[in-house]
Formats: structure tokens, sequence, C-alpha cells
């Protein structure tokens, strides 16, 4: 087994070639994966390179040693015990670039064996990533694994999808220890005293990865007295996002059908904002309402717990927020769902 310590080093030696790629560094170490980039962006029309890019930078930079070892220093004593490794089986989505390198990451570093099998809209970065972990530190390839069938052969399961696939997932692995994740969303809360920058950065919160990820903002929840005018100027500036055909045409095809059904709607010229209580939205689309006690709003936010991914807000009231432009860069300890994943590994291990 690789030694703790060693598999720390490995990864914070990848964090650094990650940041690299952010910044479309072209070293022979990342000449791979910066064609790896290009061929994922030609194959997936949402994967802009900006986007593959920002999401390389954010892991990079979560990927330093000191954060790599705040984050193992929980399970320190139960990682360093010489327990026999499992393979764990993951289920990686392809909603969003690399969205799966979390699950990668706490597998190894528990000391387990994992074996990927890879979305069709994102099975390209993932494997170079590996390749060049397994570069950095060669006792990785035996550890590795990817397959586009059907997993085999394994002790636990992670697998992530939507409601619709988690039913499945539930049957197929319901027999194994296992993670099964769900849809989720990302929920901002708004005071009308958020600053210029704060709803710049809200807007990244929003439209980063095309909306398509759980911890983008898709609901948004504003006192009954709020002007919307300075957010909704925030929003409109943000022009690039519509050059992308497939984000577009969701726009003008959730455009048309509102408008012929006559529903009240504020429309930036590259998103549509409709008042429904409903966390979920189509790509193109967010949803909001008006709250009148912050009380209130903590009680729906708990109640709805299981649909929420992150809270978005600048007031000290709610509950677990995040402020706005960090929706998108979880801390290593920031697990999906809530769930402690690495806990989980270490509790199946034999």
């Amino acid at each position: 087994m690789i030694s703790l310590n060693k598999r720390i080093q490995s990864f914070a030696s990848l964090g650094k070639i990650l940041l690299e790629l952010g910044q479309n560094n072209t070293s022979l170490l990342t000449k791979d994966l910066n064609q790896a980039i290009i061929d994922s962006i030609n194959y997936n029309g949402w994967f802009i390179e900006e986007n593959v890019r920002y999401m390389f930078t954010s892991i990079g930079k979560s990927l330093t040693k000191s954060n790599l070892e705040s984050w193992i220093k929980p399970y320190k004593q139960e990682l360093t015990k010489n327990s026999s490794c499992i393979t764990v089986g993951v289920v990686m989505a392809g909603n969003i670039p690399v969205v799966g390198f979390h699950d990668f990451l706490s597998v190894l570093m528990s000391g387990n064996k994992i074996q990927a099998k890879l979305s069709s809209d994102d099975n390209k970065l993932l494997p170079l990533i590996a390749d060049i972990l397994i570069r950095i530190e060669p006792a990785f390839e035996e550890i590795i694994s990817f397959t586009n069938g059907q997993l085999k052969k394994f002790d636990a399961i992670i697998a992530t999808g939507s409601n619709n696939t988690s039913r499945y997932f539930e049957y197929y692995f319901g027999n194994y220890p296992n993670i099964i994740r769900k849809s989720r969303n990302g929920i901002a809360v708004l005071t009308g005293k958020e600053t210029e920058e704060e709803l710049i950065q809200l807007s990244n919160d929003i439209f980063m990865y095309y909306g398509l990820g759980c911890r983008n903002v898709s609901h948004i929840i504003v006192p009954v007295d709020y002007d919307f005018i300075a957010l909704l100027n925030t929003l409109s500036a943000n022009k690039q996002v519509s050059l992308n055909h497939k984000y577009f045409n969701n726009y003008e095809y959730n455009k048309a059908i509102h408008l012929v059904n006559g529903s009240k709607h504020f429309d930036t010229g590259n998103l549509l904002l409709f008042e429904e209580n409903s966390f979920a939205s189509a790509v193109s689309v967010i949803s909001y309402e008006y709250y009148s006690d912050i009380k209130a709003v903590n009680r729906l936010l708990e109640t709805n717990n299981s649909k929420i991914q992150c809270i978005v807000s600048i007031s000290d009231d709610i509950k677990n927020s995040i402020p706005p432009g960090s929706s998108q860069h979880p801390e290593l300890w920031d697990y999906a769902d809530g769930i402690d994943t690495m806990q989980f590994l270490i509790n199946n291990q034999r």
C-alpha cells in the first residue's frame, strides 16, 4: 500500500500541475492534458475551454499539502492502520468537467482501489489526470482502473446521478455498502444589501458551467420589497454565456414557452427569472420567491435540506451559508450531499 504521506505528497504535486493547466501552461507534464481539454471541448459542446480550465484551477487550489493534511487529520489514525484495501466502484456523472474528481481523490487517499465508470459526456479528462498521477507515483497504476462497461468485483459503491437514475442505482447496488447521490441545487438568499462585486460573484455562481452543476445557484430567495434592477443589470452583463449555441437554444426555447403561456417573468437577454418555489430549474432559467421573516427562511431551508447542495448568502443569519462567488470552490471537507465520503470508505475497509 502507498503510505499516507506519499499519497498526500503525490496529490499535492498533482495540484500544482492542475494549476498550470488553469493558466494554459504547455509544459511537458501538462501537454497531454491540454490536448485532452481540446478533445473534450470538441466532443461535448457544454465543455468550453474557459470552464474546463476553471475547474482545473479550482481543484488545483484545493490540493495544497496543508489542505490535504487538514482534510485528512480527523481520519489519520484510522488511515495509518494496516487495513486491507477494498475495491470501490464509482459511477461518475458528466454534467460538468471532472465532476467525479473528489470521489477519485477520496478513494485513493483512503488507501483503496478505484474502479470508475465514466460518463460518456466526460470520459477524457479524468483518465489523463490519473495518468499524470501515475507519472508522479507509479504505484497508483495498480489501484486505478476505468471501465466503459459494467462495474464488476467491487466491495462498495459510490454513484452520482439524477433523481431518476438513483432509483436504478438503488436497485442494482442496494446490497452493497453505498453512497447514492440524487439531484441537488444551489440556493441564494439575498438581503438587498449586496454590493456590486457581490452581485457579480453571485452571477458566477449562477452562470458557471452554464448552471449545470449541483452547486450552481438555481433558486433565489429575496425580501418582499426587493428591487431587482441591480441584480438584473449584473446578470445581463454576462454576454459570454449566450455565445454557446446549446445554452442559447435552451434560453430561446424556455422564453418561447413562457411567452406563449403568458407567464410573468424577468428577462435579462441571457436568463429568465420566474416566481416559483421550486428549487430546481431548467438551463437558462432561475426561480425566485419572497420572504418576510429570516427565521422562516431557515426553517424552509432545513425542511428542504435533501434538495440543497449549498446556500449562498451574505447574511450571518442564514445557517451554513457561504459567500457569493464560492459555490464552485468547495473545500476538500465539503462533501457532496453532506455525506462524509472518507468516513464511509474507512468504515467499509476490512
